[in-house]
């Protein structure tokens, strides 16, 4: 079996493990371990479309 992520696929899967983790660590109820999760998932997603955005400018 050969799994082959994209850059784009790669990055959101980081995102999604590391939002798990620090919504685990970083939060004492259950809502607000989903909520802050939720949050650092978009801040990670965001963050990649905006570099990517970024780094595309630089290039031309």
């Amino acid at each position: 079996m050969n799994l082959e992520l994209s850059h784009f696929s790669a990055a959101v899967l980081f995102a999604v493990f590391a939002s798990v983790v620090f919504g685990i660590t970083q939060r004492n109820t259950s809502r607000e371990m989903i909520r802050y999760g939720l949050y650092c998932f978009a801040m990670f997603v965001g963050g990649v479309i905006v570099a990517g955005w970024v780094m595309w400018i630089l290039r031309r």
